[in-house]
């Protein structure tokens, strides 16, 4: 099952995040309300799904997890300057 996500998580962040949302009770133990996560959703998919997965019961996100979140946001905006550089090209 953990392959089937990943490759899930290759090919769309968004649609991986929404099956996590769905299936497992992650997200609502990362966050509080739903606006954030939905907000993650549509903007940010792999920041919050980065601090989704090192998201810890008790300490939070701590040590090594904020270096994934902070790789996640940083593909997270390669993408949108990948977007843009494409459309002005």
């Amino acid at each position: 099952m953990g392959c089937l996500f990943v490759l899930i998580l290759l090919i769309s962040p968004r649609f991986a995040l929404f099956i996590l949302w769905i299936a497992t009770t992650m997200v609502d133990r990362a966050f509080d309300g739903f606006i954030v996560p939905l907000l993650g959703l549509i903007f940010l998919p792999l920041t919050t799904l980065g601090y989704v997965l090192a998201y810890q019961p008790g300490p939070g996100v701590s040590g090594f997890g904020w270096v994934v979140v902070v790789f996640a946001f940083l593909m997270d905006l390669s993408s949108f300057g990948g977007a843009k550089r494409y459309r002005q090209a």
